[in-house]
């Protein structure tokens, strides 16, 4: 196992943060969380079916359901509940998963079996001295719940796609048809034939251009990032929620002061006492107006828990539910004599509806946000875990980690949400498809959360059941709404849902077989130290960087490599990137070290581990990073330190504060070596003593200095003659080893594995280059193809 890592770079954030911080994150909450569940009243009613309108005790029915599914799961269950099991300031089902990952030991992903095997150290957990529970017996024995644990987070995450797909559609061309509406009320001075032709094709032809110019735009604002577009969007959608509650308080008390008794239950079991199959499809409708509570939840590594909950209990809760009633008072006066009187544009007064019409296209766009974010964030997670194609991430904020922009998905979702808009071209088709995924993103993070309670929380089965039945039952309720809906536009949801699951199980199983091939095929390290020389293997200057996926013994591209060529360098590193289930890894307790064989061959291994929200090997200086911790490791090897013992030997953690151990840091100066005035960068080695290192000829380098603590021994003469070995061998050039792999499928295999690797294969050719290969130079990469029969 791993050492356990402390988790300070998010929870001593949260630890510090003041209510002034606090109050500015909810104020930026209003621009990305909460701009969808703010726009849903733009087609909560609209997409109902007027037909479905019998009386006005129809609204109060409509209403009161609208009110308690707000209340139950926006409120009670994410505001109250689900925002509690963030991990480490992460939420989204993949954070539940991660959890569950390593309190339930769940986990299928490579890092999770190979940290098994190259660490016997015992992690320090909340649990020590405890009685592991039967419940989390069985899950770990049963190889099958790991599978489904798994396949439902996947299932999660494509939800959360296909809702950042449907969103801008259905928010942005809701506004648009209001400015349709708009133009279809403008008087015309002259009736020929000619004008009125073209007034109907500009009121026919104008919701769906204009809606997708909006959308195009709101797609290339997310370069900015978060935090930007949270300062942009804000103001937006405060004088939105300003302008509803208005709308909603006038509504109230000027059509129907009563309508707030329908907050009874009562009216609920009306509605289903007299249920029939066309009403029971209008809760599909219903259920959109708690589109984007997920979102609260997904978004979370963008903000804190305290901003979103606060933000929500004291504004959007109560100005919702009040526009929600003004609403419904206005179809309950109205609904057998006005057009088009289940639309919101149609509640506001008249003398304010041309202002009505551009605030909701702004805020429109707005409403989209929270679910590109969401997939950011989301993808971001699959990413580091092994379940997405390589994409390039940028982290937009260096206060928030969670804050990320992930170009090609952006791109991606902008297409798809035009094709949305341009193929549908209908609120209701629209409206199915977005139904369905807001209820079944919910499901999944309602049987993640009863098992994160049972497992993680260590409460009860009882309490684990009744959480899932309870919201199961609710959101069961909306699910076989919107399975009668499922011909009419929710069909498109599940294409979307299919091909990014096809891709994520496709590139997860392509990545395992890689890594089970690598773990049968490799070599021990015996083979390299001792059986090698006997080969004829030679030694040549300089440092070979050896990229593996496996943290013992020696990978098999590289033993092709010394059979075919029998050489390699006085120097060998031997390095590992290891995702772990965490947002971010501290600094100092990234990287592992230790020797393969005794300290003559001088060879190292060394284990870079990293959180889903680390950007790793995206910089120029990660080989100054490398020789630093083997520098530090030579000269801590002697001293009784923290370390782990593997098959290998002992290793050791590196990257501590100088006060608690030495570090070989690079220093950058103009400075000459031996009179040459045309160096730019040179590099020397000082020992406490004040001793230089350096080589005797004059050369371009780095000056490196060693440091030790106050008090520290004198370092001993084989510590500085292996680290002025390691500085000659940094002189001499330094190459990178990379495996090629060449995934075939044995004759014999089923259709389902054969498709499954030859999608990963497609993927693997187009998608990103691996991280570690973004900056190597072309004249010291070394390629290595291997042929792997899965």
């Amino acid at each position: 196992m791993d050492p356990p890592l402390s988790p300070t770079t998010y929870s001593d954030g949260l630890k510090k943060e003041t209510w002034r911080h606090s109050l500015i994150l909810s104020f930026q909450t209003l621009g990305v969380v909460y701009g969808r569940l703010s726009t849903a009243p733009l087609y909560v009613f609209g997409t109902i079916q007027t037909t479905d309108f019998k009386s006005n005790e129809t609204a109060y029915e409509y209403f009161s359901f609208i009110f308690w599914t707000l209340t139950v799961v926006s409120l009670l269950k994410y505001a109250f509940i689900v925002l509690r099991a963030d991990d480490n300031g992460e939420g989204g089902v993949f954070a539940l998963y991660s959890l569950l990952c390593r309190h339930a030991k769940v986990g299928l992903l490579p890092n999770d079996r190979s940290t098994k095997e190259v660490m016997q150290h015992e992690e320090v957990s909340t649990l020590r001295g405890k009685v592991e529970s039967r419940a989390r017996k069985a899950i770990r024995n049963r190889r099958s719940s790991h599978y489904l644990m798994l396949f439902t987070a996947l299932f999660g995450a494509c939800m959360i796609i296909g809702d950042a797909v449907i969103t801008p559609s259905i928010s942005v061309l809701s506004a648009s048809s209001g400015l349709q509406r708009s133009l279809s009320n403008i008087k015309y001075t002259s009736s020929t034939d000619a004008e009125q032709t073209i007034s109907d094709d500009l009121k026919k032809y104008v919701p769906v251009p204009s809606a997708c110019v909006i959308t195009v735009g709101l797609f290339i604002l997310q370069y900015y990032g978060t935090h930007k577009i949270g300062f942009m969007f804000a103001p937006i959608v405060t004088i939105w929620l300003l302008f509803i509650s208005g709308v909603g308080i006038y509504n109230v008390f000027h059509w129907d002061p009563k309508i707030f008794s329908a907050i009874s239950p009562e009216y609920m079991y009306r509605f289903v006492r007299k249920i029939n199959k066309a009403s029971w499809k209008s809760l599909n409708s219903i259920l959109l107006c708690i589109a984007g509570s997920e979102t609260m939840f997904t978004d979370l590594g963008h903000f804190s828990k305290r901003s979103i909950k606060i933000t929500f209990v004291c504004l959007i809760y109560p100005v919702l539910v009040l526009c929600y009633a003004g609403q419904a008072a206005f179809i309950s006066k109205h609904w057998n004599g006005t057009e088009n009187f289940n639309h919101l544009s149609e509640s506001v007064p008249k003398h304010l509806r041309h202002v009505f019409i551009l605030v909701s296209l702004l805020a429109s766009a707005v409403g989209s946000q929270a679910t590109i974010t969401a997939s950011f964030s989301i993808i971001n997670q699959c990413l580091a875990l092994g379940c997405f194609p390589r994409v390039k991430v940028i982290h937009t904020s260096d206060k928030r980690l969670g804050q990320v922009y992930i170009p090609d998905v952006n791109w991606l979702l902008m297409a798809l949400s035009l094709s949305v808009t341009i193929g549908f071209h209908d609120i209701t088709r629209i409206a199915n498809a977005a139904g369905m995924a807001i209820v079944f993103g919910m499901i999944v993070t309602t049987c993640m959360m009863s098992l994160v309670i049972a497992l993680y929380w260590e409460k009860s089965l009882f309490v684990s059941g009744c959480f899932l039945m309870f919201f199961g039952f609710v959101e069961a309720v909306y699910v076989s709404a919107c399975m009668l809906s499922f011909h009419k536009g929710a069909w498109y949801l599940f294409v979307i849902a299919a091909v990014s699951f096809t891709i994520m199980l496709a590139w997860h199983y392509g990545t395992m077989k890689k890594y089970e091939f690598d773990f049968q095929n490799k070599v021990s390290t015996e083979w390299l130290t001792d059986y090698s020389p006997g080969l004829g293997v030679s030694r040549v200057p300089g440092i070979g960087l050896i990229y593996t996926d496996m943290v013992t013994g020696i990978p098999a591209f590289f033993s092709h490599f010394i059979t075919n060529l029998p050489a390699f360098h006085q120097v060998l590193i031997f390095v590992s990137f290891k995702p772990q289930p965490v947002p971010c890894v501290p600094p100092r307790e990234r990287c592992l070290v230790g020797r393969v064989g005794t300290k003559d061959y001088r060879i190292y291994r060394c284990i870079v581990r990293y959180g889903y929200c680390d950007q790793i090997r995206d910089t120029d200086d990660f080989e100054e990073q490398i020789i630093s911790s083997i520098g530090e490791f030579i000269s801590l090897e002697e001293s009784d330190c923290e370390s782990l013992t593997s098959p290998e030997g002992r290793m050791m953690i590196v990257g501590k504060p100088l006060v608690d151990r030495n570090a070989l840091i690079p220093i950058h100066d103009t400075t000459s070596v031996a009179g040459s005035t045309n160096i730019a960068n040179n590099e020397t080695l000082a020992s406490p003593s004040g001793d230089l290192i350096e080589r005797k000829t004059p050369v371009r380098r780095k000056k490196v200095r060693f440091l030790m603590p106050e008090g520290s021994p004198r370092m001993r003469v084989s510590v500085r003659e292996e680290l002025q070995e390691l500085i000659d061998a940094r002189e001499s050039g330094t190459a990178y080893f990379l495996g090629q792999s060449h995934l075939t499928v044995r004759n014999d295999s089923n259709f389902l594995k054969k498709f499954l690797i030859m999608a990963y294969v497609f993927l693997d050719k187009n998608c990103r280059e691996p991280p570690v290969a973004l900056n190597i130079p072309h004249a010291a990469l070394v390629e290595v193809g291997m042929v792997y029969i899965i």
